[in-house]
């Protein structure tokens, strides 16, 4: 059962990670197995043999469901989301807004009495709204023309794919964003596409987009996981304000697509989808208790049985 849980939980980042304006941390963290997350990756760069093994098996099942929530995005929702984005919007905004509360009621014990801290909340905000004011309308930013691949541009990607990772690890930032951006978000898709289709010509570009991703990673977890540990109440009402500022992100979506279409507002807002995304998240808040409910007993009954 754990098993199913790691391959939904996987799947709804990449959904998330896919779509400029969501955050993949922010579903992972919403979830309940942000901290999991990060200390697995701490562990695969940092930890003991044992750790390293425990955090392989853990990364690998979410890695299966992250890699097929990956490929259906950029193979078959990428339509979705460009024919039916205020629909694809409105869904997400349910899904932050119902989760926040959520939030706050599961870390209320290092958030109550810490009031003063809400600045980390409107620097949060802050943050999540500069990256929105920076994004290019229509979504491509600079040209970036990675057909024509040389070492400067080949810098240039692993550079942006290091920073784009570090940002959709971190609930609020969306990574796709950042690489809107930087004039690469339609180029890696198209690259991704091309390869998925045995287009071997991209692979390239691929593999750097991948090399870049990955020394993001080895770079921003540590740091993450030690501001958790040791800073867990400011981090917590930054991440609060991550997610809010999340929203100005998801309400500017449309202006993100090849083809720009006009900011959602009240008239585009479909209040159904809004409610399905809430009923997803409370949803998978009962799912995730079911399971965590299961694996209580299940550990008590081998307790029990070792004595």
């Amino acid at each position: 059962m754990k098993m199913i849980m790691n391959l939904i939980n996987g799947f709804c980042m990449a959904l998330a990670d896919s779509v400029p304006g969501v955050s993949g941390g922010t579903i992972a963290f919403l979830l309940g197995f942000y901290d999991k997350f990060i200390g697995a990756l701490d562990s695969l760069i940092a930890g003991k043999k044992e750790e390293k093994i425990k955090a392989i098996k853990y990364l690998f099942k979410l890695g299966i469901g992250w890699g097929i929530g990956l490929v259906l995005a950029v193979l078959a929702l990428t339509s979705i989301f460009e024919s039916h984005i205020y629909q694809v919007s409105s869904l997400f905004l349910g899904f932050i807004l119902f989760a926040i509360p959520v939030i706050i009621l599961e870390e209320k014990e290092v958030l109550k009495g810490k009031y003063w801290n809400i600045i980390f909340t409107l620097i949060g905000i802050g943050v999540v709204l500069l990256i929105g004011l920076l994004s290019p309308a229509g979504g491509e930013g600079f040209k970036v023309d990675i057909a024509n691949l040389n070492f400067g541009l080949g810098i240039y990607i692993f550079l942006v794919a290091m920073v784009a990772i570090s940002a959709m690890v971190l609930p609020g930032i969306s990574g796709s964003t950042i690489l809107l951006i930087c004039g690469i978000y339609v180029p890696i898709v198209s690259a991704l596409k091309e390869v998925l289709t045995l287009n071997l010509a991209y692979l390239p570009v691929v593999i750097i987009f991948g090399l870049g991703i990955l020394t993001g990673i080895i770079c921003v977890i540590r740091l993450i996981k030690k501001c958790l540990e040791k800073f867990r109440s400011q981090s917590i009402y930054c991440i609060l304000g991550l997610m809010i500022g999340s929203l100005y992100s998801i309400i500017q979506g449309p202006t993100t697509l090849d083809v720009a279409q006009p900011a959602m507002n009240f008239g585009s807002f479909h209040i159904i989808f809004f409610i399905l995304g809430g009923v997803i998240i409370l949803g998978l808040q009962g799912l995730k208790k079911f399971f965590d409910n299961k694996q209580e007993i299940k550990e008590i009954e081998e307790k029990n049985g070792e004595n």
